[in-house]
């Protein structure tokens, strides 16, 4: 299984940025991907995460209306973005994508032990 976020990088208040996570090696006809982060002296949390067998989207609070989570699956290659819009310095934080290789139920989505597999993260920093 491997997990490999990018795409990070600087950018201005109200500014956008995309992120990519590829993923293999999981069984995703059934699987429920997730975005978290972390910040400087803080805990990692809940971004946004999809299920591939449905079509709805979660999204932290702190961040809805302004990011958006989408797939692209492509015979054995699935990726996952993360377009990130409207950024504010609070969003600066490093992002690490998330698998699980199991349709999570609704209220466990934005649980970290959820998720089996976890990319090395990319850093997003959001200057003012």
């Amino acid at each position: 299984v491997q997990l490999q976020a990018s795409g990070g990088g600087l950018a201005q208040d109200g500014g956008s940025l995309r992120l990519s996570c590829a993923a293999s090696g999981l069984p995703f006809s059934s699987g429920t991907m997730a975005w978290f982060r972390q910040a400087p002296g803080k805990e990692r949390e809940f971004v946004a995460a999809f299920r591939w067998s449905g079509t709805s989207s979660h999204y932290a609070d702190s961040v809805k209306g302004r990011f958006t989570i989408s797939r692209n699956r492509d015979n054995d290659k699935n990726t996952v973005y993360l377009q990130m819009n409207s950024l504010k310095p609070e969003d600066t934080a490093v992002y690490f994508c998330a698998a699980a290789p199991k349709r999570v139920i609704v209220s466990a989505i934005p649980s970290q032990s959820s998720y089996n597999y976890w990319g090395q993260g990319t850093l997003v920093t959001v200057s003012s």
